[in-house]
């Protein structure tokens, strides 16, 4: 399994949203840049929960060798 790059997973999303709002862009091709933004958006939060998880580990190993 490839490792999630957030900052990868951020700069696609800003390129589908730009695509997306682009005049060339048919209804048909909405679908799939939306389903595909649903799937790095859920990656993303998942990726952001997991850091704040961490972190709150570490500042409670902080609190605990106090």
């Amino acid at each position: 399994m490839e490792k999630f790059d957030y900052t990868k997973a951020m700069a696609e999303l800003e390129s589908i949203a730009a695509r997306i709002e682009g005049p060339s862009t048919g209804l048909e091709d909405i679908d799939k840049y939306i389903a595909r933004s649903r799937e790095l958006i859920d990656a993303c939060r998942a990726y952001l929960r997991t850091q704040r998880e961490k972190i709150d580990a570490i500042g409670a190993a902080k609190t605990d060798d106090k």
